[in-house]
């Protein structure tokens, strides 16, 4: 139990094994991250022993079972039950009591994710986030990957168009026409994270953009219109 280890890395409490707690325990393992995962069924609680040896079958969710499992030492619980509401406010509430200095909650609907935010969780809708993330890329059909951090912070990977190899940054002046900013430029694996007006534009780039949805949608229509793609 994580009250015995000593702790030299952040930790994670999972509690929940569907596909999203499942797909969130492989990826914070893979990135080393120190994991106590939970969930009723046996066979999941098996599978996933095999990243961490925190793993526990908890057929309740109240506070003593809870605490058993030693989750209340975690830096992070984040509980990943939607389609049972009733259960999700339970664990969610039970995890705010011990004190857990970050707890997040997956909701299924407005107005679970309301009464998840009156009990001081942070909420994701990790199906609904999904679905705006594929309906973006849709829409601007020349992004690569597009990802939303807030309603007016977005950001799109896009391949470089012929029209501009061999033009500066300066000359293509994407922020005064589109309100876009490049944060990052990617080539043949090396990435540059700091872009000067002087960098001239290169065969195979891949540019990260930043902006609002309106700025990236606006920018996809002039593209379409304006530059060919092979």
């Amino acid at each position: 139990m994580f009250g015995k280890i000593k702790k030299e890395k952040m930790t994670y409490g999972i509690v929940g094994l569907g596909r999203f707690g499942m797909a969130l325990a492989h990826e914070l393992a893979s990135d080393g991250c120190e994991l106590l995962v939970m969930d009723r069924d046996e066979e999941k609680v098996r599978e996933i022993r095999e990243f961490t040896e925190n793993a526990f079958v908890a057929l309740s969710l109240d506070k003593k079972t809870l605490s058993e499992t030693g989750i209340q030492n975690c830096d992070v619980a984040v509980v990943c039950i939607g389609e049972k509401m009733d259960i999700s406010i339970l664990a969610t509430l039970n995890l705010i009591s011990f004190g857990i200095p970050r707890v997040i909650a997956k909701a299924n609907s407005h107005e679970h994710g309301e009464v998840l935010e009156k009990l001081g969780a942070e909420v994701v809708y990790p199906e609904r986030d999904m679905a705006i993330r594929l309906a973006n890329r849709l829409e601007a059909s020349r992004t690569l990957d597009f990802i939303q951090l807030s309603e007016r912070i977005n950001i799109t990977k896009l391949q470089i168009f012929d029209s501009v190899i061999g033009k500066s940054v300066r000359q293509t002046n994407f922020r005064s026409k589109f309100n876009l900013n490049i944060i990052a430029i990617e080539n043949g694996g090396n990435v540059i994270e700091t872009v000067t007006p002087d960098y001239v534009f290169q065969k195979d780039d891949i540019l990260y953009l930043s902006g609002s949805k309106k700025s990236l949608i606006d920018f996809n229509n002039w593209l379409e219109e304006n530059v060919k793609f092979k």
